[in-house]
């Protein structure tokens, strides 16, 4: 599966855009972001992006979380489901999706208890994060969101 030009649109609104590199809101420095949630070692403080670079930088960043849903969930997923956990790998990484009782539960079938553990990941460096909570809110309701016929 792809990430669908909807989920693409769901994960920008929540990373935001800023066009100049800010620090991680939880540590106050490193990592670095700048644009739609990029990182990497080029971003630094002072880096700025314009707005096509960002969509670029969105689109191949969110690539690689769709690699990653497609290699590691094992049962049949609607267009809503994968956007929803593409769009939370993009956020806390492969690693911790690998490792995440949501991937296990969601692999063994269990859908409902699956979509509970999106709520789990609201901390960033030790600490509850307000807009991670709505993310992850948003993100369960994603994934519990029958498909448009």
């Amino acid at each position: 599966m792809n990430i669908s030009a909807k989920g693409l649109a769901f994960i920008g609104n929540h990373e935001g855009l800023r066009l100049e590199a800010y620090p991680d809101p939880a540590t106050g420095g490193a990592p670095w972001t700048v644009g739609y949630g990029h990182t990497g070692p080029e971003v630094v403080p002072g880096y700025t992006v314009t707005t096509e670079k960002a969509l670029e930088d969105l689109q191949t960043d969110s690539e690689w979380a769709a690699r990653a849903v497609t290699q590691e969930v094992m049962v049949p997923l609607s267009q809503n489901q994968f956007d929803a956990l593409c769009s939370l790998v993009y956020n806390i990484g492969v690693r911790n999706f690998q490792n995440s009782t949501l991937l296990r539960l969601l692999n063994g079938g269990h859908y409902a208890d699956a979509a509970a553990q999106f709520l789990v990941w609201d901390m960033a460096a030790g600490k509850h994060m307000a807009g991670l909570a709505a993310r992850r809110a948003d993100e369960k309701a994603l994934f519990l969101t029958p498909e448009e016929s």
